[in-house]
């Protein structure tokens, strides 16, 4: 079991899954919070995204590609470029399906705008972790591992 378990902890992928899937959690909340005191899905998502873009940054340095503390500031500094990437597609996904065209998806269920900005949010933080995946690898978390 303890090799299995070490296994599992030394896996890039499985760790960034369960990380990514903490700061989804994090991001999810925040987002409904959010909304539920600004009744505006864009502004959400920027709020949201800035929490999560610190959390997300502080595992991912620290326990999924183990990089030394040299550079972390450069790191810091590209990986919150990134991630802006991908808030500008998560505040485009919420400004059209929940703010300006809610039926696409409210349609689905009965019109409930918190609904239709829930189903938004998930799509979006699945879409998000996937592109957050590929950019921290290619260009964020390069440099020397911890020793």
């Amino acid at each position: 079991m303890n090799k299995l378990t070490n296994k599992l902890l030394n896996n890039e992928i499985i760790t960034y899954l369960f990380f990514g899937g903490l700061t989804m959690v994090l991001s999810i909340s925040l987002r409904e919070l959010f909304f539920n005191i600004l009744h505006n899905a864009s502004l959400a998502s920027v709020f949201s995204n800035i929490i999560a873009i610190l959390f997300a940054f502080v595992l991912n340095d620290r326990f999924v590609f183990k990089q030394a503390r040299e550079g972390r500031l450069k790191r810091l500094f590209k990986f919150s470029l990134f991630r802006l990437v991908t808030l500008i597609l998560e505040i485009v996904l919420a400004y059209l399906f929940v703010d300006q065209f809610p039926q696409v998806i409210g349609q689905f269920v009965n019109n409930d705008i918190k609904m239709v900005n829930r189903i938004e949010t998930l799509i979006g933080q699945v879409l998000t972790v996937i592109l957050n995946y590929i950019l921290s690898k290619a260009f964020v978390f390069r440099g020397q591992k911890k020793k």
